[in-house]
């Protein structure tokens, strides 16, 4: 079997484990606040708070050891560190399924941080297996396996949490991701345009460099964190916000719906944003979709029922879908093969940074000033971000290269 096959079967693989992997996370991110109202009877603003907190305590950790992961994955291979982030992955969300307490949720949430980041990973395993000038595109595809996850995910875990109860679902969870790290294993490795000579090992001062000389790809890395804190912000207080707007009946199938239309619009466009990217240039499809992403979230501080809020989480799954995609292969472009993993770990890092302080966020401003306040502030950044590539680009109008 030549590099060209090998290529695509890991395609084929990866598709599919991260398909199992996005959709059991989405299983039971929707209901996170009502798994925690579970637990004794508290007030709104604490389960709102302690929803934020729980959500994303997982990427303290996952901020912390994704470079980390980065680099062995350079040094020794990205499949063994997939494997690893699936078992892990899989042994934290079963033990979620016997927790009683907030602290004993928090724990474990924490716990789980250490492992994840296994879709991010596994785009850089694909990613050192793919030409160039059709990254945006094969990333895309295999963006398409995660998002289909995402978008099947929140519905089952909806119907199974209102019909077997949270804990049955997160036991059903971790047998999914765990069926992932089986997936992996009949992976093949290798990486493309390795030439005779060529450097393949560099410190982590030399990538330090690398990405410092190169503003417009620093700039792309700090942005990644902004767009997650914006992503992100609802996401965990998504149940709250439908229960409020439709009721409590059948609410986490409900939330299901809501959180899952941004993910069939983003299934929809995401490899068409790649494709599109890869003949216009990376970073001019970068600035118009963060645009385009802020403009059509707007609106939902002024939805008054579930299905605007559905319309609204679908736009912005048709802007938002091309924009990891697309962010990836232009780190695909200018960072060489060997030392891909370290700045796409801290590409994932910064996105975990994001993820961190987005549900923070939000919850605190939904506790606060209500939910508005959340579509609010997430527009706001994503035009922000917007500016600040914008500008960037113009500044540094060498560095934008074009690769069609």
């Amino acid at each position: 079997m030549n590099q060209q096959e090998s290529a695509k079967r890991n395609l084929v693989i990866m598709w599919f484990a991260n398909f199992f992997v996005a959709g059991s996370m989405t299983m039971v991110m929707p209901f996170i606040s009502l798994y925690i109202e579970t637990f004794g009877n508290f007030s709104e603003k604490y389960v709102q708070h302690w929803s934020g907190v729980t959500f994303g305590i997982t990427f303290v950790s996952a901020f912390l050891f994704s470079p980390i992961w980065g680099k062995i994955g350079d040094r020794y291979g990205r499949k063994k560190i997939l494997i690893i982030s699936g078992i892990g992955m899989a042994a934290s969300i079963f033990l979620i399924s016997f927790v009683h307490s907030v602290w004993h949720l928090l724990l474990l949430r924490f716990f789980m941080g250490f492992f994840s980041g296994f879709i991010p990973m596994s785009q850089a395993f694909i990613s050192t297996q793919t030409p160039k000038q059709i990254a945006g595109r094969v990333l895309g595809t295999l963006q398409t396996g995660s998002i289909t996850g995402s978008l099947l995910g929140p519905m089952l875990g909806g119907l199974l949490a209102d019909s077997l109860g949270y804990a049955t679902t997160f036991k059903w969870t971790s047998i999914s991701i765990f069926i992932s790290a089986i997936l992996v294993i009949a992976a093949k490795e290798f990486r493309v345009e390795i030439k005779q000579g060529a450097k393949t090992h560099y410190s982590s001062k030399e990538v330090f460099k690398h990405i410092l000389r190169n503003p417009v790809l620093l700039t792309v890395l700090l942005i990644s964190a902004l767009v997650q804190i914006a992503h992100f912000s609802i996401q965990p207080i998504l149940s709250l916000f439908v229960s409020d707007l439709h009721g409590k009946t059948n609410v986490a199938f409900y939330s299901g719906i809501a959180f899952s239309a941004a993910g069939l619009g983003n299934l929809m466009m995401s490899r068409k944003w790649g494709k599109i990217a890869d003949k216009y240039g990376y970073i001019k499809i970068l600035v118009i979709l963060l645009f385009l992403a802020g403009i059509v979230y707007l609106p939902g501080a002024a939805v008054t029922s579930l299905w605007q809020l559905v319309i609204i989480r679908f736009a912005l799954g048709v802007t938002i879908g091309g924009i990891i995609p697309v962010r990836i292969a232009y780190i695909r472009q200018e960072a060489p093969i060997a030392m891909q993993g370290e700045v796409l770990g801290y590409n994932n890092s910064l996105r975990f940074l994001g993820n961190i302080i987005g549900p923070m966020l939000g919850g605190f401003l939904s506790g606060y000033f209500g939910f508005s306040a959340v579509f609010i502030s997430t527009s706001t950044l994503l035009i922000i971000s917007g500016v600040i590539l914008l500008v960037s680009m113009q500044r540094n109008p060498k560095l934008i290269k074009h690769t069609a």
